[in-house]
């Protein structure tokens, strides 16, 4: 899976701050520093997404984002501002930003829009048609899982946080990121609807079984995975 990420932000810290975070988050990343810098450097790289800051020496973040569309870049692409007017934002997306977020932000947020848009974009290609942990079985086509070669039955919300667990077995998902992932939301609409659904995913998929797939990390997240700790 590609995980590419060209940033684009003069801000020295900002720049530092998201580099170190998102390379230990296993991203391979890229930084340029200047607007026609990042414009070569999108155009040349095979990227799953692309990070600008709204206000750029040479080019702003609008006028690159903009000319890299006209030329037919398909990269996703993450804004992001210190200006929050619904005006600022609306400008964005019409030129073809594919998200937005206001500075100062939550590094947890952050992951959580990447996670979202990387998602959208794996969505458009073809795809692992059956998702298995252990003896957990998803069968994307049908919507149909098994575990042990017994039927579960899920529903629609199910399926899909069960999907995206199992899309990278032992990759830990917080809160924020099955929210923006399943629910397509960044902030809880329920204060605890994450907890309820792992409470019945447990039930439904681990059960009786010996060997508990759904596990809490804790003060993570969650994740599935046939090793325990």
């Amino acid at each position: 899976m590609n995980r590419s990420i060209l940033i684009v932000e003069d801000d020295p810290r900002v720049a530092d701050f998201l580099v170190r975070g998102l390379k230990a988050e296993g991203f391979a990343v890229t930084h340029a520093r200047t607007g026609p810098q990042g414009l070569e450097l999108a155009r040349r790289g095979d990227l799953a997404l692309l990070i600008l800051d709204l206000m750029l020496p040479g080019i702003n973040g609008l006028e690159l984002c903009q000319t890299f569309r006209a030329e037919g870049g398909q990269t996703p692409v993450l804004m992001l501002t210190a200006m929050s007017t619904t005006e600022d934002k609306v400008n964005g997306l019409r030129l073809g930003a594919d998200d937005y977020l206001t500075k100062p932000f939550d590094f947890e947020e952050l992951l959580a829009r990447i996670e979202a848009l990387l998602r959208r974009g794996r969505d458009l290609r073809p795809r692992v048609t059956t998702l298995r942990v252990a003896n957990l079985v998803l069968d994307r086509e049908r919507m149909r899982v098994e575990r042990a070669g017994q039927p579960i039955t899920l529903t629609a919300k199910e399926l899909a946080f069960l999907e995206l667990l199992m899309s990278a077995p032992g990759r830990v998902y917080s809160r924020e990121r099955i929210l923006a992932n399943v629910w397509g939301t960044h902030e809880d609409p329920l204060t605890n609807i994450v907890d309820v659904y792992v409470r019945r995913l447990r039930m439904k998929i681990d059960g009786d079984h010996a060997v508990q797939l759904l596990q809490t990390v804790r003060g993570l997240g969650y994740r599935i995975s046939e090793t325990a700790g």
